[in-house]
């Protein structure tokens, strides 16, 4: 054990049956004797042995010179991660490295039923892992006591930040004794976390490791730019081309995890979820049926991007772009661990090229971009995999002989190959047919002037070659725009970019150069009807356009006189209207009428101009038509005609008898008892007098 000079013979022991032959740049920086007994500020890529390392920094300190522990109590250590996972993996790695000393270790995460952690912490342990929030409700509860505690280890430190967990932590870290050791464990050290370390460590030591500057030189990355439709098919192809043993596709939402988990299922993969609105058993089992190989594909949220272990994942796919580039390189920290290799694959809509950009920059990242594989190279790499199929290069073995010479025999070698074909395809999920993109889709460059036919982006390339001119209806007053233009072009004319050459935009049209060896298929898909998408009409030009020329203006119809028109034929005119005779018009007849006066007067004048009204018949007086109306009189009631009520005088008093007093009341004789002798009285059932027991 030369290797491990400097470590608790009990550790070096388990690190030995655990198949380590060197350590880690992190683990080894933690065994520096200028570290022992003081604070720490560790920096360290995802997946360079952290959990290890802060276990054989703290050993020395726990253990006392001493090679096992001595009876359980209150906790020596307390280990704290940022999520349940993270807190549950970090527990099995500090219960194989201290098996051999005696250690007690107990857990205390959220989503456990707290009465098993109580009783666990009352036998005592020597070491406790678990989550900020729930070690604060113990603490709180007086469940927890950390007044014999010599170490706290913080694990992924800024995730806790970046969740919300500083107040759990300043309240965790005051409760604990000031001298107690504080190492403090993160990917990267924004300011918070130097704030932090800065209050709650005496001098620690900054430790950044040399692979941190070289981050993650296993992980491949790939950027595959896609169609804003189609992310999900991109998804699927990926899965096939690759064929992962493990892979891990990261979403942004709960929402988007349950939409993919159920589309992948629906497919044929084997996949589970893995978000925070699962229970702890669920998420638990997820990650067991991944590592036991019963599910090939986990769908999760930013919730598993930290400290999860997945032996032997080879592909982490963004299926959605993490917010900031640290997020990234903890996504893509799940895959190239411990030597082995992998893949990291962001899918990247046309829209989100400049924002993928920016992250990648900012992870100092030099990926390759590519298109996502078509379903011909799913299907090429499936006939490779199947060439290089181990069961094609076995020997036939004495049980299998005969069997195989009689298929033979009966169907022939040619049948018999076509059906071991289709038995290896039928297994697998059909990839998917990708909408053709170009590869430098929405990426950072000078746009052409397309007002300005001169300019040199607008010009013709030297080396396109022969090509064909097409004009389409639709210019810069429809608000045209290449960037959607040409991937119309390529999903209606079943073309690529390849064959488009320039384009030329005008007020009320564009035109259009693509390549001859496009033309003939581009004029075949667009139809007869030479339609494209919103109604764009597409024609095809003899020759190049005049670019020169000014553009076409709308043409103005000549509104026609107004004394061409013809009269409606429908309404007579008013030289057809009948004659009216010696009548005098109206305007003659009131001039001549004198001004308006009484009543009387103006009749009498209207009658000299319009002439006398016929005479109505005389009208007897209005006294002659009805008799008078006559009030009746009034009676005593105010009623009409109807007598007078009498006063009211009630009945004499006198004669009322005066009221008889309870006493003078005859004594309630009962209810004469019949068949049933023990019933009480009609008022209720009759109570039985209180006798005593006994």
């Amino acid at each position: 054990m030369t290797e491990f000079n400097g470590i608790v013979a009990p550790i070096a022991e388990a690190l030995s049956k655990r198949g380590y032959a060197t350590l880690t740049p992190v683990q080894q920086a933690m065994l520096d004797p200028e570290l022992e007994g003081k604070d720490a500020l560790v920096s360290a890529q995802t997946g360079s042995g952290k959990t290890v390392a802060f276990g054989l920094a703290i050993a020395p300190t726990l253990l006392a010179g001493e090679n096992r522990f001595g009876r359980a109590g209150a906790p020596l250590a307390l280990a704290i991660a940022p999520t349940r996972e993270l807190a549950m993996q970090v527990m099995r790695e500090l219960e194989w490295l201290y098996e051999k000393t005696g250690a007690v270790i107990a857990s205390c995460v959220g989503g456990m039923d707290v009465r098993n952690e109580r009783r666990a912490l009352e036998r005592g342990a020597h070491i406790v892992v678990g989550t900020p929030g729930r070690l604060r409700d113990h603490i709180t509860r007086r469940a927890l006591d950390l007044s014999g505690l010599r170490a706290v280890v913080l694990d992924e430190a800024d995730e806790m930040l970046d969740l919300g967990f500083r107040e759990d932590l300043e309240f965790i870290l005051d409760a604990a004794p000031d001298d107690r050791r504080t190492l403090m464990f993160s990917a990267t050290v924004p300011r918070s976390i130097a704030d932090l370390a800065k209050s709650y460590q005496r001098n620690a030591k900054r430790i950044e490791t040399v692979s941190e500057k070289k981050q993650h030189v296993d992980i491949e990355y790939r950027a595959l730019t896609v169609a804003n439709p189609d992310r999900e098919n991109a998804i699927i192809n990926v899965l096939r081309f690759y064929e992962a043993r493990n892979a891990i596709v990261f979403c942004s939402t709960r929402a988007a995890v349950n939409h993919l988990t159920a589309r992948l299922h629906n497919r044929g993969f084997s996949v589970v979820a893995l978000s925070g609105e699962l229970s702890q058993n669920e998420r638990t089992h997820a990650l067991q049926a991944m590592r036991d190989g019963r599910a090939r594909v986990c769908i999760a949220t930013d919730v598993a991007a930290r400290g999860i272990d997945l032996p032997g994942l080879e592909l982490v796919i963004h299926a959605d772009l993490p917010t900031n580039s640290d997020t990234l390189l903890h996504r893509s920290g799940r895959t190239g661990r411990a030597g082995n290799k992998g893949v990291s694959a962001l899918i990247v809509p046309m829209s989100a090229r400049r924002k993928a950009e920016r992250l990648l920059s900012g992870a100092n990242v030099q990926p390759s971009w590519a298109l996502p594989p078509s379903a011909d190279d799913v299907l090429a790499r499936d006939d490779e995999r199947l060439l290089a199929d181990p069961a094609l290069s076995e020997k036939i073995n004495e049980d299998e002989a005969p069997f195989i010479a009689t298929l033979l025999a009966t169907h022939g070698a040619e049948q018999v190959a076509a059906a071991f074909l289709r038995l290896q395809r039928g297994n697998r999920s059909a990839p998917e047919d990708l909408i053709p993109v170009s590869l430098d889709a929405g990426a950072k460059r000078r746009e052409p002037d397309y007002a300005n036919p001169s300019s040199p982006a607008t010009k013709p390339r030297s080396d396109f070659g022969a090509s064909t001119w097409f004009s389409l209806s639709v210019g810069r007053r429809q608000s045209a725009e290449p960037r959607w233009l040409i991937p119309m072009l390529c999903r209606n004319g079943n073309i690529t970019k390849a064959v488009i050459g320039a384009i030329k935009m005008q007020p009320e049209e564009t035109f259009v150069e693509i390549a001859e060896s496009g033309v003939d298929g581009f004029v075949e898909a667009i139809g007869p009807n030479k339609t494209l998408e919103r109604g764009i009409i597409v024609k095809r030009l003899d020759g190049t356009p005049d670019f020169s020329a000014p553009p076409k203006e709308r043409p103005v119809r000549d509104a026609k006189p107004f004394a061409e028109k013809k009269p409606y034929e429908g309404k007579k005119s008013y030289d057809d209207a009948k004659p009216q005779g010696d009548r005098k018009p109206w305007a003659e007849k009131r001039a001549a009428a004198p001004a308006r006066g009484a009543t009387d007067d103006l009749a009498q004048a209207d009658a000299e101009v319009w002439g006398a009204a016929p005479a109505k018949p005389a009208r007897d007086d209005w006294s002659n038509d009805k008799p008078a109306f006559k009030k009746k009189p009034k009676s005593a009631s105010n009623a009409y005609d109807k007598p007078a009520k009498p006063d009211w005088a009630g009945k004499p008093k006198g004669d009322k008898p005066a009221y008889a007093a309870k006493g003078d009341k005859p004594a309630y004789a009962g209810k004469p008892k019949g068949k049933f002798d023990d019933r009480g009285p009609a008022s209720g059932p009759k109570k039985k007098s209180f006798k005593p027991k006994g």
